[in-house]
């Protein structure tokens, strides 16, 4: 595991990077050929990052 990101400022751009990145996997996905799989892992992240923002909110 990495070190806990305590700057606030950090912290934003973490989240912003990930957003970033899941929008990215949203766009590039072929709805021809996705699988519940693929809807699955999205929703995964953003799962993730729902909990990421939880803990830099008690932080």
């Amino acid at each position: 595991m990495g070190k806990a990101i305590t700057n606030k400022d950090d912290q934003m751009n973490y989240l912003k990077q990930r957003l970033s990145m899941f929008l990215e996997v949203l766009e590039n996905i072929d709805p021809e050929h996705t699988e519940l799989e693929d809807i699955d892992r999205l929703i995964g992240i953003i799962d993730e990052l729902e909990t990421k923002i939880d803990q830099f909110k008690t932080r």
